[in-house]
């Protein structure tokens, strides 16, 4: 038998068990094994990223759910890899070139790119190993590069066979252009902020062509003015039927444009008059289609005006702004300007203003591979937790546009089309093309784009397992079976992996998606660089150790509600290792030459005492509790069932219960007792290995016990023991815990001291009970002697209690109470009580709350009132008793 350290040490435990665990190859799945088999797929972290709290929930939980069903004995994958971060990377290698007094266009592509090579093999990859540090269990012989080999193979086949089918095609769109990254980016990409920012809506006026009075239009981008080519109106909006076919004059440029109707015009909105500027607005570009409207640009990719934009040319978009404004005022074209929130779009990455941009891009048809995607949910073959979710993603999937696939970057996987410059063929090919497929000439140029980062990640789920050839892996263990991701991705990459596994694989690429609650600060607030409110992961693993950060984020996390999480939280998860350390030391330092095992599972133990037979039984249900929680995904339930009994009842209370047995010199008793607390040690630290892998390895290594496997990680996850279970048992410990609980509460009501002899009188109408528990209840609640009373007994002058199963408790009061003091005090706490009840029930009373707050606030409220009605109640019992 081991002994345990007096302090348990997270850094002197962590690494050698994680060391240990590589060496077995305990995370290692085999395709030539038979059986069940269980697969997750890492959500690939930019190969730029860092640890944050985000991906500590977000693996822990993958962790989680790869560890239990390792332990349930089936072939588990979790799969590793990075993510090449187009846009991310490009970005920090520029900013190391620049440090370096050079840039890439300076270097050439080719070179450039090498760089990038250089930096992801030096730097990249950071995060994976914290990963490791935060006890991932991923099969790392498989880690995986969204642009290594295999998968820049299956980006190009994907590619072709969609552009062979008609879904991937290059054409004129207005897309969303970054004018800091300088490339076009997705509808996902340029991300709208919640509620809009402050802003302003100005009229200006358009004055007739034949010197009439003309339009008024609204505008919050008053500097795209400059490439307007025609106002519309609705066609049967009767205030301008007499200027229909008519032309007005573009102010500061005297250009004539024509006035047109469309029904896309919205009559209510402002004037119902809107000007149509087709090179910088989706919607007016598809307007200007309809009516042969002149497309001009008026705004370069550096986001200055151009030469269309006359005597504004070589300003930058907000400084033309400006001006304009200032030119409109000043000539009399500006009517009104008005306090307005407008729904700006910002680049995810740098957050700069996007421009709706007229450009030829690279665009996949996305209705009709959207449409398998559909019926997944609706077949019930993808299931959402939370199921709110599943609307969020048919909504999207039910409105979904074509996806912009091309990027104006050097970084990524190259667009593999090479345009013939004899006769001007797309050559797309699956290999480096040597000759044009139409004319045969050897003059071809590739396209200069790459393809979006998530190209090559909507294949992540197959393409990691070898497709497109046929593998073994490919065969064993897609389609996956579970992911857990983030809900703010779940357009991004969520769906367009269903789209691509119907598309490619002919079936969902996984099951049961799991959204992870986002992690918050202690104020609610996004945790932030520029907020400074986001602890460092590792700092935190330093100070408390892995398991603890694990156990507590998990544990913070319900389904479907974010975390609110502060770096002292994580004392919660540092005091339960501590408190299983502690009370595990203790019972191996009393158990020392005892000889020991854990009990056979097919009946009953014999001779065990109350407090084993009721600690043995409640471990069923513990069991039970935890299995169907992990199966439904209720991970902080699982976490919560294993942390109440561990602690609540184990340590608390089994421990002490065990102790004159312990410290007796009955060995037959301290053997049954050891290999009870043995037997419950080793099953409830393989209840809690996937939520703390470390602590639950060390510990259960230093168990006096046959060990059927050489670690923890595989030794199976236990299962509930019918023969083990005991109601009477369980209800008759549960009575003699709350009439110790009610007589130490007592105590302190009365401020009687925990020295001071006491006598318990009982009016129960179980006396076998009673007497089950007598000597427990004497040792534990300092109870000199207990009298047996008539069952419906009502002594008068004595506080008491109800307890279930029991009857009524009465603890008779000595000459020590200061009855005058106590009842002052409670008086005072019941004044307190009317005023708080009171303010409760006023709020409970209003329909407006009732009807209009969120259910679990009203519900929350509710339990405040029964509460205090509750505890009223006991103080007017008190009361009566010191009045005798």
């Amino acid at each position: 038998m081991s002994e345990l350290p007096k302090v348990y040490d997270p850094q002197a435990t962590e690494q050698k068990w994680y060391d240990f665990w590589l060496d077995k190859g305990y995370f290692h799945a085999d395709e030539a094994r038979q059986g069940d088999h269980y697969c997750v797929v890492i959500p690939p972290p930019n190969v730029t990223g860092m640890l944050h709290l985000g991906h500590v929930l977000n693996n822990t939980l993958q962790d989680v759910a790869i560890r239990y069903r390792r332990m349930l004995g089936d072939n588990a994958l979790w799969m590793p890899g990075m993510d090449h971060a187009g846009i991310a990377t490009q970005n920090v290698v520029e900013k190391k070139l620049l440090s370096e007094g050079t840039d890439r266009h300076e270097l050439g592509r080719e070179k450039f790119v090498e760089r990038v090579w250089e930096w992801k093999e030096e730097y990249g990859g950071v995060i994976l190993r914290q990963l490791k540090r935060l006890g991932a269990s991923c099969d790392w012989e498989r880690e995986r590069f969204t642009m290594d080999e295999g998968l820049s193979a299956a980006v190009r086949e994907v590619f072709v066979r969609l552009y062979e089918k008609g879904l991937i095609y290059r054409g004129h769109r207005i897309i969303h252009w970054c004018v800091r990254c300088h490339t076009a980016l997705s509808d996902e990409e340029a991300v709208v902020s919640e509620g809009g920012e402050k802003g302003h809506l100005w009229h200006i006026r358009y004055p007739a062509a034949d010197g009439g009075e003309g339009v008024v239009v609204a505008t919050t981008r008053p500097e795209t003015m400059l490439g307007d080519t025609g106002i519309a109106v609705h066609p049967e909006d009767e205030r301008y039927q007499a200027l229909l076919g008519k032309n007005v004059i573009l102010p500061l440029l005297d250009r004539p444009i024509p006035i047109i109707t469309d029904e896309l015009v919205d009559k209510e909105f402002g004037t119902g008059a809107v000007k149509v500027t087709p090179a910088h607005d989706a919607n007016d570009f598809e307007m200007g289609q309809r009516h042969n409207l002149p497309t001009m640009t008026i705004m370069s990719t550096d986001g200055k005006i151009t030469e269309e934009g006359g005597p504004y040319a070589g300003l930058d978009r907000f400084e033309a702004r400006k001006k304009i404004v200032a030119d409109l005022e000043e000539r009399g074209f500006l009517v009104e300007v008005e306090d307005y929130s407008v729904p700006i779009r910002r680049c995810q990455r740098c957050e700069t203003v996007i421009e709706p941009y007229l450009s030829k891009q690279w665009f996949v048809k996305m209705e009709p591979l959207a449409k398998p995607a559909i019926a997944a949910v609706e077949k019930g073959e993808l299931r959402f937790h939370p199921d709110r979710w599943t609307g969020v993603y048919l909504h999207w999937l039910n409105n979904i546009r074509d996806w912009c696939i091309s990027r104006q970057l050097w970084w990524g996987h190259r667009i593999p089309v090479w345009y013939c410059q004899e006769c001007g063929a797309e050559n797309v090919s699956r290999e480096d093309p040597e000759r044009c497929s139409q004319c045969g000439d050897d003059e071809l140029v590739q396209d200069p784009d790459v393809l979006d980062t998530w190209f090559s990640s909507w294949l992540w789920p197959f393409s990691t397992m070898g497709w497109p050839d046929e593998t073994p892996t490919l065969d064993k263990f897609y389609p996956t079976d579970l992911l857990v991701t983030a809900a703010d991705i779940i357009f991004f990459w969520v769906a367009r992996m269903v789209m691509a596994g119907y598309e490619f694989m002919g079936e969902c690429p996984f099951g049961d998606v799991y959204l992870n609650s986002i992690v918050r600060d202690g104020k609610g607030r996004k945790m932030s660089k520029s907020l400074g409110n986001s602890p460092d992961p590792i700092a935190v693993m330093d100070e408390f150790g892995a398991d603890a950060l694990r156990f507590t984020i998990v544990s913070l996390a319900p389904i479907g509600q974010d975390v609110r999480f502060d770096r002292d939280k994580t004392e919660f998860g540092r005091n339960f290792a501590n408190k299983i350390w502690n009370a595990t030391r203790f019972a191996l330092m009393n158990l020392e030459g005892a000889d020991l095992a854990t009990w056979p599972e097919q009946a009953k133990p014999d001779g065990l005492s109350l407090p084993s037979r009721w600690i043995l039984s409640r471990l069923q249900t513990v069991v039970e509790e935890v299995r169907t929680a992990l199966d439904e995904y209720r991970y902080n339930d699982a976490a919560s069932s294993i942390y109440r009994y561990l602690w609540g009842e184990v340590c608390d209370w089994y421990v002490e219960l065990i102790k004159p047995a312990l410290y007796g010199d009955d060995a037959e008793a301290k053997r049954l007792v050891g290999t009870t607390l043995v037997t419950v040690l080793d099953r409830v630290m393989r209840l809690l290995h996937p939520f703390m892998p470390y602590l639950t390895e060390e510990i259960w290594q230093a168990l006096p016990m046959q060990r059927p496997v050489e670690s923890i990680v595989i030794a199976p996850f236990p299962e509930a023991v019918d023969a083990w279970r005991d109601s009477e048992a369980e209800q008759t410990v549960q009575a003699m815990m709350d009439t110790v609980t009610a007589v130490r509460a007592i105590r302190s009501e009365f401020s009687i001291a925990p020295k001071e002899p006491l006598t318990l009188r009982v009016a129960t109408e179980s006396p076998d009970r009673l007497e089950a528990i007598r000597g427990y209840v004497a040792n534990l609640a300092r109870v000199d002697s207990i009298e047996a009373l008539q069952q419906g007994a009502q002594p008068s002058g004595e506080p008491s209690a109800a307890i279930v199963g029991l009857g009524n408790i009465f603890v008779p009061l000595g000459d020590s109470v200061d009855r005058d003091a106590v009842s002052e005090r409670m008086l005072r706490e019941q004044g307190k009580i009317d005023k708080e009840l009171a303010a409760v029930d006023k709020k409970l009373a209003r329909p407006s709350f009732v009807e209009k707050a969120p259910a679990d606030i009203v519900e929350k409220e509710r339990e405040k009132a029964a509460t205090l009605r509750g505890r009223r109640e006991e103080l007017e019992r008190h009361l009566a008793a010191l009045r005798g």
